[in-house]
């Protein structure tokens, strides 16, 4: 079995980016995804959503990004391992770690780095009896294609940033955006927030989701609720939109012995968890003053990559290295 010196757990933006660095600092790299497919988050959930927060990219959909950073990834030739979760974890007596995926297939690595988000993610579905049987016809949990949404009434249940960010990108498609969310106030970028609110999209606060209405097997009108007064109101609609935050669940990592605060895996200020060897970057880190961003978790990669390539040669002056050390 070859022994890799660091194997990168999450092929998301974060994981690809951090395998760039690894082959920057020569160290023999190791992708695993749990999807068939590269992009993690990004790819699954929003490949049409234009993404302006990384320095440089003015704006940039999910999908050019991640094709971006696939191809910066693959310049020093990692190994890439897809449609895997890894299950088991092992510190072996040379100190080295050994993973089992949950096909039985073993990888063995001197460091690793978590790069898996927040672990298994799945959107919050809607909590209305029978709603499921409307999913993949008109109940949808994410965008594929913005086009798909082309002179439609779109309703969108939610108020944190992706239903923000959604509205605003459908409103220049969709014949109507109609915003359902439970609070007066919005949480998101104040920016996205502005636009959304002085917008012609109808916005709907305090309300919830109550009730579903069908005629052919799809969705024809929604109930919703105003939660102060309680009235309802029976509004038709094309597509129903529903973004409720998501399910977060660590998985097979919550046995391993590492130290997690609030959902997410605890590091210090080298990326380090408290297992030697064991790092971690992106929405699988958890400190303080944390930068919830894309562009914070690209600065994270790097800092992992330094720490395992200092953990495997401590006798070795850790130099600084940069893209003109290579180009």
């Amino acid at each position: 079995m070859k022994l890799y010196d660091v194997t990168i757990i999450g092929g998301g933006p974060i994981g690809l980016f951090t395998a760039f660095y690894c082959g920057m600092r020569e160290m023999e790299t190791k992708i695993i995804e749990f999807l068939p497919y590269l992009g993690g988050k990004v790819s699954y959930f929003y490949p049409e959503k234009i993404i302006r927060d990384i320095g440089g990219i003015p704006a940039i959909s999910g999908e050019k990004l991640i094709d971006h950073l696939v191809e910066q990834a693959q310049t020093f030739k990692p190994t890439i391992v897809l449609n895997q979760q890894v299950v088991g974890l092992e510190r072996l007596e040379d100190g080295n770690f050994l993973l089992t995926s949950h096909n039985g297939e073993c990888h063995l690595t001197r460091t690793i780095i978590l790069a898996t988000g927040f672990g298994t993610l799945k959107s919050a579905r809607l909590g209305i009896s029978g709603a499921e049987k409307y999913e993949g016809k008109n109940l949808h949990y994410s965008v594929e294609k913005l086009s798909a949404f082309k002179d439609k009434h779109v309703l969108i249940s939610g108020g944190g940033n992706s239903a923000v960010d959604w509205a605003n990108e459908l409103l220049p498609i969709a014949k109507k955006v109609t915003v359902v969310h439970r609070r007066n106030e919005f949480a998101g970028l104040e920016c996205n927030i502005t636009k959304l609110k002085i917008s012609s999209a109808s916005i709907m606060t305090p309300y919830v989701l109550e009730a579903l209405h069908e005629q052919d097997d799809k969705i024809k009108s929604v109930r919703v609720k105003n939660v102060e007064t309680e009235e309802f109101e029976d509004i038709e609609v094309d597509d129903v939109l529903v973004n409720h935050g998501y399910c977060i669940d660590l998985g097979p990592m919550k046995g391993w012995g590492l130290e997690v605060e609030y959902g997410s895996i605890k590091v210090d200020s080298q990326m380090q968890t408290n297992i030697k060897g064991i790092f971690a970057a992106g929405d699988s880190a958890n400190y303080k003053d944390k930068l919830h961003l894309i562009a914070g978790g690209f600065s994270e990669g790097p800092k992992a990559v330094n720490s395992a390539k200092a953990y495997t040669q401590p006798e070795k002056e850790l130099k600084p290295i940069y893209s003109t050390t290579h180009f």
